[in-house]
């Protein structure tokens, strides 16, 4: 079914594009002349690098209504949704990598101990060579463009694969990225499964894939073929752990915010909420509060409420929404993909909505008694891709850090732990594996190469056989 959104500025319907796909591709060739882009040694420049974050930003400001008008008709984005979490969000990751390169770049000094002496020892960044960026479809911008970012900026080549079920954005990154950026180093293969199978035939350095845990194994078995290094960032339950102490109005909009944001479709939205048993009638009623003034009575009439990107997440989603008891919101319209903001009670934990993750509009809030309640629930749980603690009490926050595990946590907000370009972003366990991000963006796409350099004098026979109790005593001094 094709879905018609309207576009508020312009009043103009979008459509939804066809699934892309790139016609006749030949991942063979496309990895062969990728790789001998980089063999050529032109990526090496710290110029050539510049070059190219420079041009994807010039890219992002020229061609900024073209994108927002992608998002909206895959999504429904929001104009200020979208530039916030996808444009504006890319441009500074780009302008953070910029302005330190030569930094993250250098050769670093290491120490060397006594045995080794007299010499000296450096760590030197070097290109992995060719890489693979898999983007999902939810931030179909940010997070396809983020990753390459770090991929360029450490002087490799790339293959993005844009999601297809967002085609719309797919389209205009095929279209737009040759146009910016330099087309023998930097490729973008449009399509599904069968032109993703086809990339992951092919031998890469390093494949960084965005996703669900499922498609992740299939990268992993793929990548597992030639030896190649994976950053997988997946999702999970992300729990958020409302405390006897905190602000509960406070807790409330900041929950709710980015809970609903882009339609709950955001990899760290709070996928459940964890409150002290005698507090959830007055946070679900302040979660109500928060939601009016967001969307006002009738959200599917809000211009600042997104879509569910296809009829098969609706459909998933909808049947989520019988694990509890709707009570606010419900409500959705399958001919517009439109889930009202809502919120769920009298939630079973074994329910379907507490067995997977939710990415979308539903929130189930799940009373507990007491914190230690609360820090078990998570703990018997797979490890989450973020954790949300709301608390006015420092020694509760350092309980719920110290005694739970997650790929990042944000204490009394939502969301915001991503928007640091110097903290690292990623998952554990069944979350993800390996970050991403400003320097670890850098570190994750090259290879810290250790060089020593000896002086050619002295050149002591200590080492050298043949071995006698002199020299051992020696060694066992000075080892």
């Amino acid at each position: 079914m094709t879905t018609t959104l309207p576009d508020t500025e312009s009043g103009t319907p979008l459509t939804p594009a066809k699934p892309p796909a790139t016609p006749d591709l030949d991942a063979a060739a496309l990895v062969a002349r990728l790789r001998a882009t980089f063999a050529s040694g032109k990526t090496r420049s710290l110029d050539w690098r510049r070059a190219q974050l420079k041009a994807m930003r010039k890219m992002l400001t020229e061609r900024e209504s073209e994108i927002q008008e992608a998002l909206r008709a895959d999504l429904g984005k929001p104009r200020l949704e979208a530039y916030a979490t996808e444009i504006g969000f890319t441009i500074n990751e780009i302008d953070h990598a910029t302005r330190r390169l030569r930094r993250w770049a250098r050769a670093k000094r290491a120490s060397t101990p006594l045995s080794t002496k007299p010499a000296r020892a450096r760590v030197v960044p070097e290109p992995l060579g060719v890489v693979l960026v898999i983007g999902p479809w939810n931030y179909p911008l940010q997070l396809a463009l983020a990753p390459m970012i770090g991929a360029m900026a450490a002087g490799n080549t790339v293959v993005l694969k844009p999601s297809e079920v967002a085609p719309r954005t797919s389209n205009a990154l095929a279209h737009f990225l040759p146009e910016y950026l330099d087309p023998d180093a930097v490729a973008v293969v449009e399509g599904a499964v069968a032109e993703t199978k086809a990339l992951l035939a092919e031998r890469f350095d390093h494949i960084f894939y965005t996703g669900n845990s499922r498609v992740a194994r299939v990268v992993m078995e793929a990548a597992s073929r030639h030896l190649t290094p994976v950053t997988l960032e997946l999702g999970g339950k992300s729990p958020a752990i409302v405390d006897d102490s905190a602000d509960l109005e406070v807790a409330a909009r900041r929950i709710a915010w980015g809970k609903f944001l882009n339609a709950g479709q955001t990899c760290i939205a709070p996928d459940y909420v964890l409150v002290a048993r005698d507090k959830e009638d007055r946070f679900v009623e302040l979660v109500r509060r928060a939601v009016f003034d967001f969307y006002g009575n009738e959200p599917r009439k809000s211009d600042d409420y997104a879509r569910i990107v296809d009829d098969n997440h609706f459909k998933r989603l909808t049947g989520l929404l019988a694990s509890g008891d709707a009570v606010v919101g419900g409500d959705h319209d399958k001919a517009t993909r439109y889930i009202s903001p809502t919120v769920l009670r009298h939630v079973a934990t074994d329910s379907a909505v507490m067995q997977e993750e939710i990415f979308g509009p539903i929130l189930p809030v799940i009373p507990v008694d007491g914190i230690d309640d609360a820090i078990a629930f998570v703990n018997g749980r797979d490890k989450p891709l973020a954790l949300y603690v709301f608390s006015k009490d420092a020694a509760v926050t350092d309980r719920v850090l110290d005694g739970t595990s997650s790929g990042g946590a944000c204490v009394n907000a939502t969301l915001f732990q991503v928007a640091a370009p110097d903290l690292p972003f990623g998952g554990v366990g069944e979350s993800g594996i390996g970050a991403y991000h400003g320097r670890a963006s850098f570190d994750v796409f090259s290879h810290l190469k250790p060089v020593l350099k000896k002086a050619n004098k002295p050149d002591l026979d200590l080492a050298y056989p043949p071995y006698t109790e002199k020299k051992e005593r020696l060694v066992r001094r000075f080892l």
